[in-house]
């Protein structure tokens, strides 16, 4: 019986681990996915220690719970687009259906590591890593704000590039202006508009967005239609 209760202790530990790890929007997604097997997994174990009383409901309320959490998830649409903006030590990625962003790490000492495998103080860190660039340190700094909000208040990094001018079209590639709007290169002037549109919307300052990301998507409509 002991090894099955360190098992599940275990299992209870990196369940929490993950929780607390993670940020909150994620943290739902997590237990929404995962609930169900959970449930399913304990009554499975708690049926093999002879608690088939209380293992067998837990069961079958698992199976009944991932059946109806199937419907409910939201069909990824055809070509759902997803916006690219890179640094020399940073790639960064939103959704534009969902809003959501998160971001690779090039360099450095946390090279390879996303995001949101990190924590706040872990991405302060990077903040203070990459001071000399700019590009970086705004795009670590608006993925703060999105998803540590009031890490401002706990941190005593002070950016050295505010007021910086991110808006500057004439040095951006098309390339690199299709994967910021998320086109392809031969992009009708209509669907780069649209994807303009969509992702103004979700990244504008007035909207609680991000003016560094704003400023390169305005950029990138400026170079797709000349």
């Amino acid at each position: 019986m002991m090894p099955y209760l360190l098992i599940l202790l275990c299992l209870l530990g990196l369940l929490g681990w993950m929780v607390m790890t993670q940020p909150p929007r994620k943290t739902a997604s997590l237990i929404v996915k995962s609930g169900p097997l959970a449930l399913i997994g304990l009554g499975i174990l708690l049926t093999a220690l002879q608690r088939g009383f209380f293992g067998i409901p837990m069961i079958y309320l698992g199976v009944r719970w991932l059946r109806r959490r199937r419907p409910l998830q939201p069909m990824s649409p055809p070509g759902g687009r997803t916006s690219t903006v890179s640094s020399e030590y940073l790639e960064m990625e939103l959704d534009h259906d969902t809003g959501e962003m998160d971001g690779t790490v090039l360099s450095g000492a946390k090279s390879g590591s996303r995001l949101s495998s990190l924590g706040e103080e872990e991405i302060v860190d990077l903040c203070r890593e990459f001071h000399a660039d700019p590009d970086t340190v705004t795009m670590l700094e608006t993925y703060l704000d999105r998803t540590h909000q009031g890490w401002r208040e706990n941190s005593d990094f002070q950016s050295s590039h505010t007021g910086h001018d991110f808006s500057d079209s004439t040095t951006m590639s098309k390339k690199e202006a299709c994967q910021i709007l998320g086109v392809t290169e031969n992009a009708s002037r209509d669907e780069i508009l649209k994807a303009w549109r969509q992702l103004i919307k979700k990244v504008h300052p007035d909207s609680g967005g991000s003016a560094f990301l704003t400023a390169k998507i305005n950029a990138a409509k400026e170079v797709l239609l000349g």
